[in-house]
């Protein structure tokens, strides 16, 4: 007979995913799924190639004004990418053309 009572859903998962070994690769992938919802729509249709080198989120911009614009919120960005998925998982963010 169990007397604890049962954890939300979300919390569990918490626990599950603070053990679990691939913890920094998971939440890396969250980053990049949870790139539009950050940045909106505009800004996302400009880039592409999004991906990680070490704890640097890199993206491939064509256009100089969006590479600019991102570049110049790239600290903003990563500050409510680590919010959404609750950790310290960018860096910093690199815009190349």
């Amino acid at each position: 007979m169990r007397f604890d009572k049962p954890k939300p859903l979300s919390s569990a998962l918490q626990d599950f995913l603070d053990k679990f070994p691939q913890k920094k690769k998971l939440k890396q992938g969250m980053i990049l799924s949870a790139w539009e919802s950050v940045v909106g729509e505009r800004i996302s249709s400009q880039t592409e190639d999004l991906h990680f080198e070490g704890d640097k989120l890199v993206c491939r911009v064509k256009n100089p004004a969006w590479r600019h614009e991102i570049h110049a919120n790239r600290f903003s960005i990563a500050k409510r990418l680590n919010a959404k998925v609750k950790g310290q998982v960018v860096g910093d963010i690199i815009v190349r053309g």
